[in-house]
């Protein structure tokens, strides 16, 4: 369950509308779609019945029964939607629909105090750089292990999906390794890729620091102890299952590596598409 107070809680209701049973101008349907869309819940699941089935007690009932992660990855986007349909109002030909000016300044207020709500929630997840736990291809999947992971996370369960991560960073790793012309087979271990894939890159000129390559030559044998973990401390099969906190630095330090990995290729993507300079020959006098 997220950990919103009830200024906070009031606060968001105030700003969305909720007062008389709405979120903004949505119908079900529409909201529907918008939380599915946005979160991969059904909002008219019955857990979501706690407190009656009008569209703002299902979102009430939202925060109480979801993690901060998940509650602020709904309500950032809400948050925009409620500035998109104000603005839209404003230009609309109907006076009713249209706020004061003391009125949008209120708003906007309330506007920026929930936002800080919203920033607060996602400092406080367990796993602060979980998106970068996404599929890099369109393999499917590749996608469907991701989601898999991110979910392990988002019900703070991050001992249930070690097997997952592990599965999510051999296709993570394959996927560099083939980008970078490198032979792949399945036979090939996890941290014998990576190690080959470090190398690949260690001469690019993209790692400026001795102690960045370091960190990462480190995680050639983190990862070998990686495949221990999914074998005998996974539920990959009938084992003993790692620990809460054990578990959640696994997924830190591979979240973490992951982040830092996407920022490498994407200044190699950059710097393939930087347009080539003239020699000094080509400049006409």
């Amino acid at each position: 369950m997220s950990d919103l107070t009830n200024i906070e809680k009031r606060k968001l209701e105030r700003l969305l509308g909720m007062a008389s049973g709405y979120v903004v101008d949505f119908s079900n349907r529409t909201f529907d779609e918008f939380v599915t869309d946005t979160v991969g819940r059904n909002i008219y699941d019955a857990k979501y019945d706690a407190y009656g089935t009008s569209k703002a007690n299902r979102l009430r009932a939202f925060w109480q029964t979801e993690p901060n992660y998940v509650v602020a990855k709904l309500m950032g986007p809400l948050l925009d939607y409620q500035k998109e349909v104000e603005d839209r109002n404003q230009t609309s030909d109907n006076f009713y629909l249209k706020k004061k000016p003391e009125e949008l300044q209120q708003s906007a207020s309330l506007r920026e105090e929930c936002q800080r709500i919203v920033t607060r929630l996602l400092q406080s997840r367990a796993v602060p750089e979980i998106e970068a736990l996404a599929a890099i291809s369109d393999e499917k999947d590749f996608e469907v292990v991701a989601r898999a992971v991110r979910d392990a996370i988002e019900k703070n369960e991050p001992e249930s999906g070690l097997d997952r991560l592990h599965t999510f960073v051999i296709k993570y790793v394959r996927t560099l390794c083939r980008d970078r012309g490198l032979a792949v087979t399945r036979d090939k271990p996890l941290h014998s890729l990576f190690g080959e894939y470090v190398k690949s890159i260690q001469g690019s000129g993209l790692i400026e620091s001795e102690m960045a390559l370091r960190i990462l030559k480190s995680s050639i044998s983190t990862l070998d102890a990686f495949n221990d973990v999914r074998n005998n401390r996974s539920l990959a099969h009938d084992n003993p299952i790692l620990d809460y906190d054990e578990a959640l630095l696994i997924f830190n330090h591979v979240a973490s590596s992951i982040r830092f990995l996407s920022s490498i290729e994407k200044k190699i993507r950059a710097q393939k598409q930087e347009p080539a300079q003239p020699s000094g020959d080509d400049v006409p006098f």
